[in-house]
């Protein structure tokens, strides 16, 4: 029987490469008589057309040459007419040397030969027998498929419609041969959704089910592909085509460990198989219905498996799988559970840049929460990430460097890894790099000094290394996450009365202030954040917020917002300001009470600190606290010490011990029931919020002593 079938296929081989012969007979004919036909043609038209253009110049329309980049005639550029939204009638607008030199280029552009002898195969597809379209197929395979023109080629002729219905078939070989051209022309994002439209992603999973292991690795791969449209991501999951995706990731630990010559025919087709469907998941991660059905097929522990791979390829997708992943809460116990964090740190002494890139992201995008970032730490992650931002022959690799600064970020917000950083000397490697020209680098870099920074000693060699001229020169940037984080860092740097010297020198404190009026709510709430410390360690603050114009303003202003944040943030920065006498008579005028009394309803434990904070600050001013007893806050206001958050009883207590000072405001207090709260904050630890419920105690027993004595006094005169 062997000896039978190896007869059988030797025929098969035979016909094969006759069917090529013949085919390759047909197409080898050059094709130079009809292109030069075809170009002088072309040249005649374009010439007509010129003497045509120059008698309409003197008319007020003009007509500008344009390619479409999706079409072989993008090569005789093609004519549109522009409209103009200011105008009514058509306008005309480019020079005339623009016109000539897109003229220039139509006389002397071709369709590469490639075109035609592609689309001549496509013929072949359509028309020809088995033999036929396989062999066709295989010299499909000699074009480079991967260029524009011939994806194009491809699809001008209908060949996107062939090739899917192709994929009906039971022929191995032709299925074969239509998936491998399918998973190259796919990387065209049009072809892409063309081949969603034409109903070939069930066609596709459902090769999945296929016995050949061949097969199923080129569906993986152009599933990887055609899954970066969101509607194909949505058909695998409804066809069911996930877990047989899982499925195909199972691969021993003997494979994914062997390096690949020396591994058999059989190894390497299942090795290949992990890699397409490794691929195909990454793709299909990006949504998130999906990333929940990926972790009930059981991908976590074949991520964790696969990740001990010693093959870069396979450990790549894998990576960029875990990245998408990581945002899901379910898959970050998953991920620190399987012990994935040490596997991901011994890539990163990989010589692959690649690896290195997806591995140090992997770090960016898990290490949010304690447990993670001391996973990292303690499998010595910490060195490679900061040895890559000290190599400078990387700095042109930016996926590379924002993932490393992305990861040192995350890790910097545990104390114990901000020690172990400065140790390796980090703030003087990270303040070369904020002269960087990707926004995104910056943002992460920024964001890992911020961190830093809270610490003194990080503040010392930031100011002594000259880093703060550099951040205050990126307070002029538009990009809203650098400025988060700008914001961020220079309130921290704020609170070293040098570092504050340096900044009002450099005029931060104004450049901080004008974040307020960005338009991002982020921004503004870490403005408002970092204007805090800025002002209150200012040499004369109260004077430093008066010499800005229309700052205070500005902060009223903006406690007509409806994000949270935000509105904790200036009550926070309004608390500050109020300090100043005259800055609180200003305050006053622009209304700030009735703005901040509109606000005394709210649930949130960070408004409702800050609030109090502001309310507190601003009550002692004039008639204020009879006005805000008026507006009816100190009920509300009493009801902030039923908070579990001992910040909000704090400066609760400081705002009803100003509030106190009015004796309606007692009464009300009193009938509210703050007594028993109050004695409550005298056990505090904190000497702030003792002393504050201790004054508000004071004020209510002197209101309650003298309306007794007043009683005793109208019972005497009876």
């Amino acid at each position: 029987m062997t000896t039978l079938d190896e007869e059988e296929e030797l025929l098969n081989v035979q016909s094969l490469q006759e069917a090529h012969t013949v085919v390759n007979s047909v197409i080898q004919p050059p094709l130079e008589g009809v292109l030069k036909q075809k170009t002088e043609q072309e040249r005649l038209e374009k010439q007509k057309q010129q003497e045509e253009e120059q008698k309409k110049k003197r008319e007020t329309r003009r007509r500008v040459y344009e390619t479409c980049g999706s079409c072989p005639e993008r090569f005789f550029s093609s004519k549109k007419t522009i409209v103009t939204e200011d105008s009514d009638s058509t306008e005309v607008e480019s020079s005339t040397e623009e016109e000539e030199r897109w003229k220039d280029i139509a006389r002397t552009a071709e369709i590469p030969a490639e075109y035609y002898n592609i689309q001549k195969l496509i013929k072949y597809i359509k028309a020809g027998n088995q033999t036929a379209t396989i062999v066709s197929l295989c010299c499909l395979r000699d074009y480079d498929l991967r260029t524009q023109i011939n994806q194009m080629a491809v699809q001008d002729i209908g060949g996107l419609e062939v090739l899917v219905n192709i994929l009906e078939c039971n022929d191995t070989h032709c299925r074969l041969g239509s998936l491998y051209v399918l998973s190259e022309i796919s990387l065209n994002i049009d072809i892409r959704k063309t081949i969603v439209d034409l109903g070939g992603i069930p066609l596709i999973v459902d090769i999945l089910n296929s016995l050949s292991k061949e097969l199923k690795t080129m569906a993986g791969e152009t599933l990887a592909n055609v899954c970066k449209v969101r509607l194909a991501r949505k058909y695998v999951r409804t066809c069911g085509g996930i877990p047989m995706l899982v499925d195909m990731l199972d691969v021993s630990l003997r494979i994914l460990q062997t390096p690949l010559e020396e591994l058999n025919s059989n190894d390497l087709e299942c090795l290949y198989m992990a890699r397409a469907g490794a691929r195909a998941l990454w793709s299909l991660s990006l949504s998130r219905h999906n990333k929940e059905l990926m972790r009930k097929s059981g991908i976590v522990p074949l991520m964790a498996r696969l990740l001990k791979s010693c093959h870069t390829d396979v450990v790549i997708p894998i990576m960029g799988t875990i990245q998408e992943c990581a945002s899901q809460p379910k898959f970050q116990l998953a991920i620190t559970t399987e012990g994935m964090i040490a596997d991901i740190v011994t890539h990163l002494h990989s010589d692959s840049l690649d690896l290195k890139s997806e591995g140090s992201t992997a770090i960016y995008k898990c290490a949010f929460d304690q447990t993670t970032r001391d996973l990292v730490r303690s499998a010595g992650g910490l060195e490679p990430l900061v040895a890559i931002i000290k190599d400078k022959n990387v700095r042109d690799n930016k996926k590379l460097m924002i993932g490393a600064a992305g990861a040192i970020w995350m890790s910097a917000v545990s104390e114990a890894n901000v020690k172990k950083l400065d140790s390796l000397r980090l703030i003087n490697h990270l303040i070369p790099l904020l002269n960087d020209d990707s926004d995104d680098v910056i943002t992460n870099v920024v964001g890992a000094i911020a961190e830093c920074v809270r610490f003194q000693n990080n503040r010392e060699v930031l100011r002594a290394a000259g880093g703060l001229p550099a951040l205050v020169a990126l307070l002029n940037s538009s990009h809203p996450p650098l400025l988060v984080n700008l914001a961020k860092a220079l309130k921290e740097c704020a609170e070293d009365i040098d570092s504050m010297r340096i900044l009002e020198d450099l005029d931060a404190v104004r450049l901080i202030w004008s974040l307020l009026k960005n338009t991002d709510p982020k921004v503004q709430a870490y403005a408002a954040y970092g204007i805090c410390p800025c002002v209150r360690n200012a040499r004369e603050s109260g004077e430093l917020v008066r010499s800005l114009v229309g700052a205070m303003e500005l902060v009223v202003d903006l406690l007509k917002s409806t994000d949270p944040q935000v509105l904790s943030a200036v009550c926070a920065a309004i608390a500050t300001i109020a300090k100043d006498t005259t800055n609180l008579a200003i305050l006053s005028d622009l209304k700030v009470i009735y703005k901040l009394a509109d606000l005394v309803n709210t649930t949130e434990d960070l408004l409702r600190e800050n609030l109090a904070a502001a309310i507190a600050s601003c009550a002692t001013f004039g008639n204020n606290t009879q006005e805000l007893g008026r507006l009816r806050t100190v009920t509300p206001i009493v009801s902030y010490l039923t908070s579990n958050d001992p910040a909000v009883h704090r400066t609760t207590a400081m705002a009803l011990e100003k509030l106190s000072m009015d004796p309606q405001n007692c009464i009300i207090m009193h009938q509210s029931g703050v007594v028993p709260f109050l004695l409550e904050c005298v056990g505090s630890t904190n000497k702030e919020t003792q002393l504050a419920a201790a004054g508000c105690l004071r004020n209510i027993r002197e209101l309650a002593l003298r309306a007794e004595e007043y009683l005793l006094k109208i019972d005497e005169e009876y």
